[in-house]
């Protein structure tokens, strides 16, 4: 299932780099189909839709690794020969396309296994004769793709864990006790106060939660902020749909004495 409502980030420090899920995932020049690849025990391969939407002829070159996340969120790749692709380089004139066949190497597990492939934009080749093109700058795009491996029995498990409000800061984690990811589409933190009055109402960006990973949140609160409140409410919109209980997560977290640090 295509998770809902998560925008696309482009990071721009001379690459870019898209790691959103959408319908068809683009880039300035390009864009690719599916956005995302889901391998189980009867499907070993899938073919893959690379098009070059712009002015220029665009080289590409091809890569996958194994992909794991620490508490913050952040990605952790590794070089892995677990999933194959063809090919690795290729050209694409204006408004070409070419078909990427991707197959899967490893058998599924009792663990979601999960990786990412990455379509890597090239810079241009210098053509023999013509002048440099001096300081001209050209954003170059990296847009990587999730792929999953599914066990052969699903078990899903979200919860909201290890709330606290310490030194004028809410903490809290998003825990994953399935055997498979999950997509936190949305953050949600409502500020309590005296009646169950709103004093703010912040969302945060959401990610993917991997199977028995957890992602940690915080939150400062403001001086003024803090001392209205009685509680902190989270909640968490996933894409469990199937599982009533883990759709929405919902936790209340009181404002122990000393917490707002004054």
């Amino acid at each position: 299932m295509i998770p809902k409502g998560l925008t696309l980030a482009v990071i721009m420090t001379g690459i870019g780099l898209v790691f959103a899920p959408a319908h068809s995932l683009r880039a300035s020049a390009f864009h690719v189909t599916p956005i995302r690849i889901d391998f189980d025990r009867t499907t070993t391969s899938a073919v893959m839709t690379l098009v070059n939407e712009s002015t220029e002829e665009l080289r590409f070159q091809i890569s996958v690794a194994s992909w794991q996340q620490d508490k913050q969120g952040q990605m952790q790749l590794t070089p892995t020969d677990d999933i194959v692709f063809f090919p690795a380089l290729l050209s694409l004139k204006p408004g070409e396309e070419r078909k990427v066949r991707v197959g899967r190497t490893v058998t599924p597990s009792d663990v979601e296994k999960t990786y990412r492939i990455s379509f890597e934009e090239l810079p241009p080749l210098q053509k023999a004769g013509e002048p440099p093109k001096g300081s001209q700058v050209k954003i170059i795009t990296k847009m990587s793709i999730p792929i999953f491996v599914s066990p052969d029995n699903r078990k899903t498990g979200a919860e909201i864990a290890d709330s606290a409000i310490r030194n004028g800061k809410l903490t809290f984690d998003l825990k994953n006790g399935g055997n498979v990811h999950y997509m936190a589409q949305s953050v949600r933190v409502i500020g309590l106060g005296a009646g169950n009055q709103a004093v703010f109402d912040r969302q945060k960006q959401g990610w993917y939660i991997l199977s028995g990973d957890s992602r940690t949140f915080d939150m400062d609160l403001k001086p003024e902020e803090c001392a209205k409140l009685k509680a902190v409410r989270i909640e968490v919109r996933t894409d469990l749909s199937e599982v009533p209980e883990t759709s929405t997560l919902k936790k209340d977290v009181e404002i122990p004495s000393g917490a707002c640090g004054h």
